[in-house]
């Protein structure tokens, strides 16, 4: 992935971030997707998606990022105006496979993510 970094932490959480300044296109979603389930095999891990200043996410992209995956959670972290846009306008017209949230704290996210 040459816009994004994908880790899986030691407590089993995904940390997914994108490049600020990243315009997602199709063939970004597809990649971070494939290294999702390939990172994942089996299991279903919550994941962390720092998108804070990311410029703009495709249509088709965002038609990806529908698809199962092996996450079983998506906390997904901006800080921007923009970066809220982008976010309300996929949960508005788009159903995530999984819980979906957007959060402006970091901490907010980690809790969510790691709570019952």
């Amino acid at each position: 992935m040459s816009k994004a970094s994908l880790v899986l932490r030691g407590d089993g959480l995904l940390h997914l971030q994108w490049e600020p300044g990243s315009r997602i296109e199709e063939e970004d979603a597809k990649a971070a997707m494939i290294a999702v389930d390939s990172i994942c095999e089996d299991q279903r891990h919550p994941m962390l998606v720092d998108m804070e200043a990311t410029a703009s996410v495709s249509r088709a992209a965002r038609t990806l990022f529908t698809r199962p995956s092996a996450v079983s959670r998506i906390a997904l972290l901006g800080s921007s105006p923009v970066d809220r846009v982008i976010v309300n306008f996929f949960l508005g017209v788009h159903t995530p496979p999984c819980p979906t949230r957007f959060f402006t704290s970091r901490a907010d996210a980690m809790e969510w993510l790691t709570g019952p």
